[in-house]
C-alpha cells in the first residue's frame, strides 16, 4: 500500500498549505512488463494498495487532474509519499472487520499472505541472479 497527501503552493505566505479537498489525484501503477495494476481517481490525499505478481521495479505514476487548480497555486503541488511493502502492509484487524471473518479465516489468510510473500520474494532473487 501507499499513503500520499498534497500540498499546494500558496503565493501569499510563499509557502506550502494543505490542499484543498477539490483536488484530484490520479495514481497509476505499472509492473516491470509495463502491465497496469492500478489506474484510479483520487482525492488530495488517499491511499492506495496494488498487488502485483511481477518482480521487480514498478512505476507509480502521480498526478494532479485539475490544471485549473495546479495554475491557481502558481504551478507548484508537493506530493508526500509513503510506501509500504510486504507481508506486515496488511491491517488485519480491518480485514477481519471489513470482511467479517473468524479468528481461524483470518489466521488462514495471514498464512497465504506469508506463503505467497515468500514465493514473491525467491521469484525476486531468481531474476537478480538471472541479470548477475
Amino acid at each position: 500500500p501507499g499513503n500520499y497527501r498534497t500540498q499546494l503552493w500558496d503565493k501569499q505566505s510563499e509557502s506550502f498549505l494543505p490542499s484543498t479537498p477539490g483536488l484530484g489525484m490520479h495514481v497509476e501503477v505499472k509492473d516491470p512488463d509495463g502491465k497496469v495494476v492500478l489506474s484510479r481517481q483520487y482525492g488530495s490525499e488517499g491511499r492506495f494498495t496494488f498487488t502485483s505478481h511481477t518482480p521487480g521495479e514498478h512505476q507509480i505514476c502521480l498526478h494532479s487532474n485539475s490544471t485549473r487548480m495546479a495554475l491557481f497555486a502558481g504551478g507548484k503541488l508537493r506530493v508526500h509519499l509513503d510506501i509500504q511493502v510486504g507481508e506486515h502492509t496488511n491491517n488485519y484487524p480491518e480485514i477481519a472487520a471489513k470482511d467479517k471473518l473468524t479468528e481461524l479465516q483470518l489466521r488462514a489468510r495471514q498464512l497465504l499472505d506469508q506463503v505467497e510473500q515468500i514465493q514473491k520474494e525467491q521469484n525476486y532473487q531468481r531474476v537478480r541472479r538471472g541479470l548477475q
